[in-house]
């Protein structure tokens, strides 16, 4: 159950997403990019910094606050969530956990206010499931530090104002969190990557050639960076599980819709049994994978606060989390699909909504933490537990 306030927000950001997201969403995905006015509208809404405390000009809102507008966003466009999810999650949330003060304020602020777009890049051709194998070089070089190297899959990376690039600090494990602002020389934006769903999310490849920083560009200490990025994808995770609640809740909505408008045999399809199944289990699947990312909230939120959690096996919060987000991005591929069957023909048609959310359901099983990838965390935790 939600609070009264949550559901004020909930009420806020489904709302916003139907005025200002919904008319444009085809023109966006066929851009393949979100226009700066809508990271001003957002950034009025305090949308863009979420999780950022009211000194930074955040909304300092709970965790389960922060999900329910992104799963309330991706019912409308999913790329559009993704970028609020990135902002606040893995990039905000990092620099106000591990960042020093002075970074904060240089950089929350401007990430609240949506006048820096933020990115995080981890992964590269070889070190996207395996962060560890990250090739990525960043070299001690008098009072500074010289970053090589190139990153691929950066969501936000074609407008990113600020990235968070991690790279090797010695062997191999070993990383550092580094800030770079966007523009910043060396710093190379090869283009946007074309994808097969979230398009308007400006997935980038981007290259670091001799890229100079300054010795507090560095986030926590050297060769804690693995650390600081698998902390930032247990949010980060969280973020994508309620996407994709989001994603199968319009599938649902625009299913059930169809099929009471649509006849066939002189009857809606509606009517049919084969037709009632598979709505009854979209929206089934739909409530537990919901309510998973609910817990998850709640969770982390008591984790932000400064409360343990002692969770171990199949409970720690991290199999939680790649939980959630396991159920909840299948789900959501499961139920797009099942949405598509039941437009039949004009499901498979750019003219209809649904034909985008399965293109985008499919990128909820793969970034952040693949299906598989998941699963296997999940497993580690069991066997953790299980070995004392």
């Amino acid at each position: 159950m939600l609070t009264a306030e949550q559901n004020e927000i909930r009420d806020l950001a489904r709302a916003f997403a139907q005025g200002e997201i919904t008319p444009h969403v085809e023109a966006w995905d066929a851009a393949a990019a979100l226009p700066a006015s809508l990271f001003e509208n957002l950034s009025e809404l305090g949308f863009m910094g979420m999780l950022v405390p009211e000194a930074y000009g955040g909304l300092d809102l709970d965790v389960t606050s922060y999900l329910v507008v992104v799963e309330e966003l991706a019912r409308a466009d999913a790329a559009s969530a993704l970028t609020v999810s990135i902002q606040n999650g893995p990039v905000a949330s990092t620099l106000l956990k591990h960042g020093t003060e002075a970074q904060r304020e240089a950089w929350l602020p401007g990430l609240a206010a949506g006048e820096h777009i933020g990115a995080f890049a981890l992964s590269e051709e070889g070190a996207g499931s395996d962060p560890a194998g990250v090739a990525t070089t960043a070299t001690r070089d008098g009072d500074g530090w010289v970053l090589n190297g190139a990153k691929k899959w950066v969501t936000n990376g074609a407008r990113a104002g600020l990235l968070l690039v991690f790279a090797r600090t010695g062997d191999r494990g070993e990383l550092g969190c580094f800030l770079v602002p966007g523009g910043h020389p060396g710093l190379e934006v090869q283009g946007r990557t074309t994808t097969m769903g979230l398009r308007a999310s400006e997935t980038a490849e981007v290259r670091l050639n001799e890229v100079r920083l300054p010795l507090d560009a560095l986030v926590g200490a050297a060769g804690n960076g693995l650390g600081i990025a698998l902390d930032a994808l247990t949010l980060g995770r969280a973020g994508i599980a309620a996407q994709a609640v989001g994603i199968a809740e319009a599938s649902l909505e625009h299913a059930v819709r169809y099929s009471r408008e649509r006849e066939q045999f002189g009857r809606p399809l509606a009517a049919f049994g084969a037709i009632q199944a598979k709505l009854a289990e979209m929206a089934a699947r739909t409530a537990v994978a919901r309510a998973a990312v609910r817990e998850v909230g709640a969770r982390l939120q008591r984790v932000r606060a400064g409360e343990a959690d002692d969770g171990v096996g199949e409970n720690s919060l991290v199999a939680r989390v790649a939980g959630a987000k396991l159920v909840a991005s299948e789900t959501a591929m499961f139920a797009s699909d099942e949405a598509v069957q039941i437009f039949g023909g004009y499901g498979y048609m750019r003219d209809y909504p649904v034909e985008k959310l399965m293109r985008d359901a499919k990128g909820t099983e793969i970034y952040e933490g693949t299906s598989e990838i998941l699963r296997f965390v999940i497993a580690r935790e069991i066997m953790r537990a299980a070995e004392g």
